[in-house]
């Protein structure tokens, strides 16, 4: 479904990402796992169009989307989940959510995107007239994904969805991940919890200072002496 060849990113003189290829099959869970600076969130952004690279391809079902522009990019079915949340503070659960669902016409489309969306978040639906800005930190980032899921997308890119979650709330949001996988969606996910990003992978990467180091199942690298010393804490 999404497949990366030889991706180079610069922020001016330095090189975040060094030449990357790597791939996501229709119907997996993928994670990329690695510290802090090691090209990431960099590599999100530049399948979403946000970020420019300076050479290499990036292709969604066979369809070259190097040089489209974001807001096109969402209408062939690809959705991102920021780092960070990113929600609108001062509008309502579900301003919010139908804010995803900018580039669809169909009221009744829309309909069923939210009545989906408040399925997997029942806690959503609760809070639907209330202020995303006075949810707590768990709600926020169910929004957050819960506005991706509004543009029906066949493939979700996840940003850090963990960060600054208690341990319980952790664990409710990769419940959710695998769900909307097993609803039909595929996922690429980044994630510096790298024992609960093994765990629910497929397949998964290790990058270190823009560069694919590691490859192989979520299982196997959960087991690699190599990422246990590095990311496992033993």
């Amino acid at each position: 479904m999404l497949k990366i060849e030889n991706l180079v990113v610069k922020y001016g003189m330095i090189e975040a990402l060094k030449g990357i290829s790597f791939e996501v099959n229709s119907g997996e869970i993928v994670t990329l796992i690695g510290a802090n600076g090691a090209g990431k969130t960099t590599t999100l952004q530049t399948i979403s169009g946000l970020l420019h690279p300076t050479s290499g391809s990036i292709l969604l079902e066979d369809k070259d989307i190097t040089k489209i522009p974001s807001h096109k990019i969402v209408s062939l079915g690809l959705a991102q989940v920021p780092e960070g949340r990113r929600v609108f503070a001062n509008q309502t659960v579900e301003e919010n959510l139908k804010l995803g669902a900018y580039s669809c016409n169909d009221r009744e489309i829309i309909n069923d995107g939210l009545k989906n969306v408040y399925d997997l978040f029942p806690r959503l639906l609760e809070r639907k007239t209330q202020l995303a800005g006075t949810l707590s930190g768990g709600e926020q980032q169910m929004l957050a994904m819960g506005r991706a899921l509004m543009a029906n997308p066949k493939i979700m890119l996840m940003d850090e969805p963990s960060m600054g979650l208690s341990p319980l709330l952790v664990k409710e949001i990769f419940r959710i991940i695998k769900d909307i996988n097993e609803r039909g969606t595929t996922v690429l996910l980044v994630e510096q919890n790298a024992k609960m990003a093994l765990g629910i992978a497929d397949r998964a990467y290790v990058i270190e200072t823009g560069k694919i180091m590691l490859t192989g199942t979520g299982e196997e690298l959960a087991n690699s002496e190599q990422v246990k010393k590095a990311y496992l804490g033993g």
